[in-house]
């Protein structure tokens, strides 16, 4: 009988650990931590995130004002929308040739080769083992771990930002950064070069270079970079017909940060016949670029092979299933007027965001939302509005199809309304939310319910 509640006891305390970290997000998609740089991998039918991890630093932890990072976490999702946290794979202090006071470790990558896992990372090495940043490896029989890191770095690379890349005959490649963008092939190991580094010429001579990401599509070689053309990153490509180039420039995947962030970071990937744009920004932190958080955004190629500028979108990608709290402040389109955004905390950002209808007739849209084919029966909204505000639910558009009419009672605090529905169609649709009255509301978030 003891075995049988211990038993149970484990089952329970694992379902509770399973949902604290199961991660739910639009942009950014990840909003319990700062995360940035992430290299996004497809293994096995599911997307995995590895990003480095910001933390505040204070005294006698990090440098001050600057970024600090002691650790690395990994994600994954089977449909980018809902993420699980796989928890720490490698830090600082548990890899024997790293400065475990450097707090250094800045963007890392991931590859599989013959069913075992190559987790790339850079941190500042010990005294007396060399100066500056190098290259270590973590290795895997999963891609969400354990990884197990390797004694000591790879020898004669010096950098940071380390980026993998397998052709199709087999050979793999590295490229890092430090000041420009250098390359080498790896030997079968993945643990050794095969060649010596080089410089990948023909890319912009001016402003920094960092952060490498090489893919190939249709037989062209992608070299995507950040890259301070003014004053801050933006994102550029060259393409070229071999993985050590020469690469031509070709343009900006994505401009400047519209809220100021110095930094962008990025991977490209092609994930069940759609091409995504994994990047950073800092929206958790407006006020301090050096915490940031990922995000995704949909990625299109032109008929000759050049890529489409990306815009940044808070809505992000993915399908929300309608059973689930939508965040609408996560929206693709508002009026122009009458619609703000604001942290429900401003002393905890981490939990999240409100929408503000501040006049009658503004309204909000959050796209691909999956009302399924079991008929919902109710909406649920957690608002608030100190008049009493009157809430319309449509589909699609501003007078689509009125599935709601939620009424808010008076007050300062947030109230959690179920209201019964007018209407009910199955399918993905576009949400609209619209003020029907002068009575602002708040809003937190939206629910169906069968």
């Amino acid at each position: 009988m003891k075995n049988f509640k211990l038993r149970l006891i484990i089952i329970y305390l694992s379902l509770i650990f399973s949902a604290l970290n199961n991660l739910t997000a639009q942009n950014p998609i990840i909003c319990d931590q700062f995360s940035a740089d992430p290299t996004a991998r497809v293994f096995n039918g599911r997307v995995y995130v590895y990003p480095s991890h910001d933390i505040l630093a204070k005294p006698g932890h990090g440098r001050v004002g600057w970024f600090c990072m002691e650790d690395y976490h990994v994600f994954s999702s089977s449909n980018l929308t809902d993420w699980t946290d796989h928890g720490v794979i490698v830090s600082q202090n548990k890899v024997s040739w790293v400065d475990s006071t450097s707090f250094s470790m800045w963007a890392p990558d991931c590859i599989e080769r013959n069913g075992r896992y190559y987790f790339y990372f850079p941190a500042n090495m010990k005294a007396g083992l060399g100066r500056g940043s190098s290259i270590g490896v973590a290795i895997a029989d999963n891609p969400a771990g354990t990884y197990t890191p390797q004694p000591e770095p790879i020898k004669n690379v010096r950098g940071i930002d380390p980026n993998l890349f397998i052709d199709k005959d087999g050979q793999a490649y590295m490229y890092w950064a430090m000041g420009n963008i250098s390359v080498a092939k790896l030997k079968e190991n993945m643990l050794e070069l095969e060649s010596d580094p080089q410089v990948v010429g023909e890319l912009p001579r001016q402003g920094l270079k960092e952060g490498p990401f090489l893919f190939e599509r249709n037989g062209i070689y992608y070299m995507t970079y950040p890259h301070v053309q003014n004053k801050i990153e933006r994102l550029e490509y060259a393409v070229g017909d071999n993985p050590m180039g020469p690469f031509k420039v070709m343009g900006v995947i994505m401009g400047e940060s519209p809220m100021g962030c110095w930094t962008n970071h990025h991977s490209i990937i092609e994930f069940n016949n759609q091409w995504y744009l994994f990047y950073h920004e800092n929206d958790l932190s407006p006020k301090f670029d050096k915490n940031r958080s990922v995000r995704i955004d949909s990625l299109f190629f032109n008929n000759d092979g050049t890529i489409q500028k990306v815009t940044p979108t808070f809505r992000g990608v993915g399908v929300t299933s309608a059973l689930k709290n939508i965040k609408i402040d996560r929206y693709n389109h508002k009026s122009e007027t009458g619609v703000s955004v604001a942290f429900l905390d401003t002393l905890n950002t981490f939990k999240g965001w409100k929408t503000i209808l501040g006049k009658q007739n503004a309204w909000i849209s959050y796209n691909a939302v999956d009302f399924g084919g079991k008929k919902i029966k109710s909406v649920r909204v957690k608002a608030l509005s100190q008049t009493g505000g009157t809430l319309q639910i449509r589909l699609d558009k501003t007078d689509g199809t009125l599935l709601a009419e939620v009424k808010l009672p008076k007050g300062t605090g947030w109230n959690t309304i179920d209201t019964s529905m007018l209407k009910y169609q199955k399918g993905i649709h576009n949400l609209v939310v619209v003020l029907k009255d002068n009575n602002p509301v708040e809003i937190d978030w939206i629910q169906f319910v069968n």
